[in-house]
C-alpha cells in the first residue's frame, strides 16, 4: 500500500511549532512532493524554534525524547559500520547538517579530518560542549577534500536543493563516498497516516523524495553503490504519527504500525526512511 499520484495534493499541518497548515504538491517529472508555500530566510528559521526538535536540543524530557536517546547509539554504530564496510581506510569526513554533534563524536576516533556543518546557532553551541566544532555553512569548505560525506535526514531541509547537490559533489574526492538518508513517503506507514504522517514534518521538510527523484538529481555525476533501510524509523515516526492524529502517543499501536510497515517493506524495499550510498567515481 502506498500512496498515489491521486492523493495529491495533500494538506498537511505543522504539529511541532505554528499549527500552520500546508499543501503537498506532487512533481510528476521528479516524482517526489513539494511543500508549499516554501518559507525562505528567516521566516524558514521561526518554524525550527523548538524544545521539541531534538537534533537541534538534545532534549530528553518525554517518553519520545526517551525513545529516541535510547536508539541513538545503536542508530550510531550502524552508520560507522555501512561507512566502514563501503569505504576503507578512510580519513577525512564532513556531515552535514551536523546537528548537536553526536554523530561527528562518535566517529571522531576513527578519521583523521572531522568536519561538520550545522546552520543552528544553539545546536552549534552544543556540539562546542562535547568538543566538536562545527561550521556555519559550506562556503569555506575546499574541494575534492573529503572521502566521506553523510546527510543524516538532512536533503530534505535545503532550500536550495541542485545547487546543494552540486556543491556536494564537488567535495567529494575520487572514490569518495556520499551517504544521504532522507524519508520515504512510498513507505507503509505514510500510507497509513496520510496528512498525518510525522516525517511530512512541514514546512522544515521541503522535499519529499521517491527512489526516483534521488536518482534523478545523484545519478549523472555519483554512482549508486546501495540503498540500506533504517529500520527503527518506522516505529519511531508512527509514534509521532499517532501523537499528530490523536493526542496520544498510543505506542503499542504505533509499534504495530511500524513493525507492519517493514514487514511490508521486506517486499517492496519501500521502509519509512531510506539510506542512500553513493560514490564518486575516479
Amino acid at each position: 500500500m502506498q500512496l498515489k499520484e491521486e492523493n495529491f495534493p495533500l494538506t498537511v499541518k505543522d504539529h511541532l511549532v505554528s499549527n500552520e497548515e500546508f499543501t503537498l504538491v506532487y512533481d510528476g517529472k521528479n516524482k517526489m512532493l513539494v511543500t508549499k508555500p516554501h518559507p525562505e530566510g528567516s521566516k524558514l528559521i521561526q518554524y525550527y524554534e523548538s524544545d521539541q526538535y531534538i537534533s537541534h536540543t538534545d532534549s530528553k524530557k518525554g517518553v519520545v525524547s526517551f525513545l529516541y536517546h535510547l536508539v541513538k547509539n545503536i542508530a550510531l554504530k550502524n552508520k560507522l559500520n555501512l561507512i566502514s564496510s563501503l569505504k576503507k581506510n578512510a580519513q577525512s569526513i564532513l556531515d552535514i547538517g551536523a546537528g548537536t554533534g553526536d554523530f561527528l563524536n562518535f566517529v571522531s576516533p576513527v578519521f583523521t579530518t572531522v568536519i561538520g556543518v550545522e546552520p543552528n546557532q544553539k545546536a552549534r553551541e552544543l556540539a562546542r560542549q562535547k568538543g566538536v566544532l562545527l561550521e556555519e555553512n559550506l562556503k569555506d569548505i575546499k574541494e575534492k577534500s573529503f572521502d566521506v560525506i553523510t546527510m543524516w535526514h538532512v536533503l530534505e531541509h535545503m532550500p536550495n536543493l541542485e545547487e546543494t547537490i552540486q556543491k556536494i559533489e564537488t567535495l567529494l574526492k575520487p572514490n569518495g563516498i556520499l551517504l544521504v538518508a532522507v524519508p520515504n513517503f512510498n513507505s507503509f506507514d505514510a500510507s497509513y497516516y496520510k496528512n498525518y504522517w510525522a516525517a511530512f514534518d512541514v514546512p522544515r521538510h521541503l522535499w519529499h523524495f521517491s527512489k526516483t527523484s534521488m536518482n534523478n538529481f545523484f545519478s549523472s555525476k555519483l554512482l549508486l553503490q546501495k540503498i540500506r533501510p533504517m529500520i527503527f524509523d518506522s516505529f519511531y515516526v508512527s509514534i509521532l504519527s499517532e501523537k499528530n492524529k490523536s493526542g496520544k502517543l498510543n505506542l503499542f499501536k504505533a509499534f504495530l504500525v511500524g513493525l507492519r510497515s517493514n514487514i511490508s517493506a521486506w517486499s517492496t524495499k519501500e521502509y519509512s526512511s531510506l539510506i542512500y550510498c553513493y560514490k564518486k567515481p575516479k
